[in-house]
């Protein structure tokens, strides 16, 4: 069943369109930074937009800052606000339990997919961040390269390890966008529905952040630690909030796939 999902959503054109969507922003980024060779300053614009400039191999983890504040999270709302209700609006849902086939396994493979989703277009916008950096603002070796950050420079492993790190967190930040959505989904049969109820909760998520008066609740709301990855590349590494927003996502997405499953096991399914 899991095989079967895979190949349903990867053989949508719509869902590479959506990849290349995301991969188009941050392309179009690093075209303006090659031809104009102007960057922000440094502590001002997407993380790391100011050091490409002197090292395109930054590129890679400066495109995650570029897409992830909106356009990944809506690309993963969309996806897994179709994976129930786009089965429910279709009225191929009811066929589909007919068959020898229990609930919590078809949602357990609608999550597999979700999340190979997740991961593929993490990867895809970081990979080719990281070659259309090298390709159009320098291919200078990596040792050359310092983070915006702390401003010390890095050993090329350090670089790649902290990117690979700062990927699997990005990935593992979007599950909650995913959880979200997939437990809309299987409250309504409109895809639309689900994916923009989970886009109005992140969006009233990053509102209240910028409210002073929302500082008791910061903590707790799903965006809080995100931009954190950024930390990852400060010398030392600052794990803090790296550690509190996985257990913070983590807490998410258990809380919302178990409200996804109790409503799915127990919901009667008319299309």
């Amino acid at each position: 069943m899991i095989t079967v999902e895979l190949v349903k959503l990867f053989r949508r054109p719509r869902t590479w369109m959506t990849i290349a969507l995301l991969v188009s922003l941050p392309t179009i980024v690093a075209v303006l930074l090659a031809t104009t060779h102007l960057g922000p300053r440094p502590g001002q614009g997407p993380a790391f937009l100011s050091a490409v400039l002197t090292n395109g191999s930054l590129f890679s983890v400066a495109a995650l800052a570029i897409v992830l504040p909106l356009f990944l999270p809506v690309a993963v709302a969309v996806v897994a606000g179709d994976m129930v209700a786009g089965e429910a609006q279709g009225g191929t849902l009811r066929y589909l339990l007919i068959r020898p086939v229990g609930r919590t396994r078809l949602l357990v493979s609608k999550l597999v997919a979700i999340f190979a989703f997740v991961a593929v277009s993490v990867v895809v916008v970081a990979g080719s961040g990281f070659l259309l950096g090298r390709l159009l603002l320098g291919n200078q070796p990596i040792e050359a390269a310092v983070t915006s950050v702390s401003g010390t420079p890095l050993t090329p492993g350090n670089i790649v390890i902290r990117t690979l790190v700062a990927v699997a967190y990005v990935a593992f930040s979007m599950l909650s966008v995913a959880a979200m959505a997939l437990f809309l989904s299987t409250l309504t049969d409109s895809p639309m529905t689900a994916s923009l109820g989970a886009l109005a909760f992140l969006i009233g998520s990053s509102l209240l952040l910028t409210l002073d008066a929302s500082r008791a609740i910061k903590p707790y709301l799903p965006t809080r630690y995100w931009l954190s990855f950024v930390d990852l590349f400060r010398d030392p590494i600052l794990l803090r909030n790296v550690e509190r927003g996985v257990a913070l996502q983590a807490v998410y997405v258990l809380v919302l796939l178990a409200a996804a499953w109790a409503n799915f096991s127990s919901k009667d399914i008319t299309s």
